[in-house]
């Protein structure tokens, strides 16, 4: 297709099949087990969730599709228990969009894809620019989906039918997009590349919890001091238990700026406190006498230190002057790493880790052949088919740099 081409794209509007209804209870549960049992081929599956308006990330609506059983959406509250689903489904391929989102909150249904495709990945690796559900089914299929729910509050209930018909077309072409993506993978020649990186999706374990989780709040690098770093802790962990406590998105209480600016202003009485910016919401001066209370522990708490030690090697902006031999290893194998993604037309942060690059630049092992390189790129998690596009140009490069030292 030419530039001047235009291309007819359909809008989406409707599921084919009508829109089901909303399976709420054992008995329509059973049912829909069967007819998705019954069908062929694989299944599409979503979750919503209500990030943003409840606390943690768990899954509001689960959508299926598969051919002869149509589409199912199931209401995880109404049936919290989804493994038998999932034992129905166990010999099939789950089809999903950016999967990492999902598989956390559909294990916690009971819901583990035995084999996955994810499209969202899949595009990324065929060289797609846009890989949102929506740019790639209109891009690959040439239809529009209707995108306006993508951020409501999930956990309403009932939910409107407007958003149920959102959510049912969310699945309704993901297995045709799949097959489209299939086939551009095969011809490429990066399909076996893509089912590794499907597999190391499916299998990653999940995140191990963060020492200070509270590191995490927007705007902290604003706060210098210990006892600053001391009341966004304070904030931060009593906004969390009271979170917890009444289901609610952490920043619905008290947003993180606002956090900051109580840190930075100091005060220490609840007018001084509800004067300061962001604490003039309803959550925040509901709750002010709580987080007052935290204020005040923090200033005659131990104070936290104002960084934490890591492994991690230092930002690269910093190595010219700390380690200008680190800093020319970086851009000789950031060059040989883009030249490779460029070639086979795929974004460099797939091609490898930036964090596994800036390591093996900081640390490089002693021996700068092909396979010591390949060793440590694997021992940071990178895939076989990355590691043999890439070591033996990072062996080079690293040789390169080191003999012209």
């Amino acid at each position: 297709m030419t530039g001047s081409e235009e291309r007819t794209v359909v809008p989406l509007l409707a599921p084919r099949d009508g829109l089901p209804p909303v399976v709420e209870d054992p008995v329509e549960l059973a049912e829909t087990v069967a007819a998705l049992a019954a069908g062929t081929g694989p299944v599409a599956v979503d979750a919503e969730r209500a990030s943003g308006y409840r606390y943690g990330q768990r899954a509001y609506l689960v959508q299926l599709r598969r051919e002869g059983a149509g589409t199912a959406l199931i209401d995880p509250i109404g049936c919290p228990d989804l493994s038998a689903l999932g034992a129905a489904l166990s010999d099939a391929e789950w089809v999903l969009h950016a999967a990492n989102q999902d598989l956390a909150c559909l294990a916690d249904v009971g819901l583990r894809p035995p084999r996955l495709f994810d499209t969202e990945l899949g595009a990324r690796l065929a060289g797609h620019p846009k890989v949102g559900l929506g740019p790639l089914v209109e891009e690959v299929l040439g239809l529009s989906l209707e995108k306006g729910h993508s951020a409501a509050d999930w956990s309403t209930r009932p939910l409107p039918e407007p958003w149920l018909r959102y959510a049912a077309l969310d699945v309704e072409v993901l297995v045709d997009l799949r097959h489209a993506l299939h086939a551009e993978l095969e011809e490429q020649g990066k399909l076996a590349w893509a089912l590794e990186e499907f597999d190391a999706v499916r299998n990653a374990p999940p995140p191990p919890p963060r020492p200070d989780p509270w590191r995490r709040t927007s705007g902290l690098h604003r706060v210098r001091s210990p006892r600053g770093l001391a009341a966004v802790r304070e904030l931060w962990t009593t906004r969390d238990a009271l979170a917890r406590q009444r289901d609610v998105a952490p920043g619905r209480l008290l947003p993180d700026s606002a956090m900051v600016e109580a840190a930075l202003a100091a005060p220490t009485t609840l007018e001084a406190l509800l004067a300061v910016p962001g604490f003039n919401g309803r959550g925040a001066r509901r709750y002010g006498p709580r987080w007052l209370e935290a204020l005040l522990r923090a200033y005659s708490s131990d104070f936290p230190p104002v960084s934490l030690p890591s492994e991690a090697p230092p930002p690269a902006r910093s190595w010219p002057d700390r380690d200008p031999a680190a800093a020319a290893r970086l851009a000789a194998c950031r060059t040989a790493v883009a030249a490779i993604a460029d070639e086979h037309r795929l974004p460099v942060e797939n091609l490898l880790a930036p964090d596994t690059v800036r390591r093996l630049c900081w640390t490089p092992p002693e021996d700068l052949g092909e396979g010591a390189v390949a060793e440590v790129l694997r021992a940071h998690g990178a895939r076989t088919w990355q590691v043999q596009l890439t070591a033996p140009v990072l062996s080079a490069a690293l040789r390169r740099v080191r003999d012209h030292a």
